[in-house]
């Protein structure tokens, strides 16, 4: 049997979550549909949101978030959704467990996740902590450290290429041992920074969270004080909304900047899956401010 709501919100990370609270205060009968594993299961701790100075985990302001939301009555669902259609301006979502839901509006958050290769041990036990991702969130934490950037190829050069601002000792190691180009070992070399390309086995790790340094295959070990990941590669979860006929743009869903409307009408997009900002905040703007224009919509379409 088919379930009807105003809106449904696919994903329920930080956009997904501040558009359902936003939606549940205006009474609007919604659903977050919520795999629970998104990138902000994996962060430890953010440090750069307002009113949160000794920092938040993403585990922590997931939780809250869904008992806020339910306070005002949201219903969530740990399912995943499979297809998305519209047949008469409505939608129809099937999801993993073989449930078929309807809604007027939909909200894609689906987000992104990074590419964190199988096979390093210990790798997500620092994230957050002393391991990061973000250079624009976290690059602050790192100052004037003994920097180990652990990555691939382009992307890791350009990620500890990036991170010279905050701090001269760096080393790249180029752990899927990925070609550079001759532009890029120059610049690496001309800010002194180490570039090591063989692959890691685990990361060295104290008290469960705190980055002590890598141990390679080969049984070398590197010791450092901070870590940084980038392998490129990223996954945008825009699927669905490519296969409605949402329009793309290097993978991340196109929305007008005013509404977050996408050029599929009823269909909004918020988080990640649009600006790939990796900030919190931006995140939190972009779902209310989706979830006030989906409001509107939907007083329109009162008889």
């Amino acid at each position: 049997m088919e379930k009807s709501y105003d809106c449904i919100i696919i994903g329920g990370g930080i956009a997904g979550l501040q558009a359902g609270i936003q939606l549940g205060r205006y009474k609007h009968k919604t659903l977050i549909l919520d795999s629970n594993n998104g990138r902000s299961n994996l962060c430890k701790n953010y440090r750069n949101i307002l009113g949160w100075p000794e920092g938040v985990s993403g585990e922590t302001l997931r939780q809250s978030g869904k008992k806020q939301a339910e306070r005002v009555g949201v219903i969530f669902k740990e399912q995943k959704a499979s297809t998305l259609n519209k047949s008469d301006n409505i939608f129809t979502i099937t999801t993993d467990q073989q449930e078929f839901l309807q809604t007027r509006t939909v909200l894609i958050a689906t987000g992104v996740m990074d590419r964190l290769p199988a096979g390093i041990e210990n790798l997500k036990k620092c994230l957050g902590e002393t391991m990061f991702i973000c250079p624009d969130c976290d690059g602050y934490e790192v100052e004037d450290k003994k920097l180990i950037v652990i990555g691939s190829g382009q992307a890791g050069a350009g990620m500890a290429i990036t991170l010279n601002y905050w701090t001269k000792d760096i080393t790249y190691i180029n752990h899927e041992q990925k070609e550079l180009d001759e532009s890029t070992l120059q610049d690496l070399k001309d800010l002194g920074i180490l570039h090591i390309s063989k692959p890691i086995l685990e990361i060295i790790v104290k008290d469960e969270s705190i980055f002590e340094g890598v141990l390679f295959k080969d049984g070398q070990k590197i010791m450092g004080e901070r870590g940084f990941v980038a392998f490129g590669g990223n996954r945008v979860h825009s699927e669905l909304a490519e296969k409605l006929g949402v329009q793309l743009e290097k993978k991340h869903i196109v929305v007008n900047a005013r509404t977050k409307e996408t050029n599929i009408e009823n269909v909004w997009a918020a988080g990640d899956v649009v600006a790939h900002s990796e900030q919190v905040a931006i995140a939190m703007g972009d779902g209310v401010q989706a979830a006030i224009w989906i409001h509107k919509r939907l007083r329109s379409l009162e008889p």
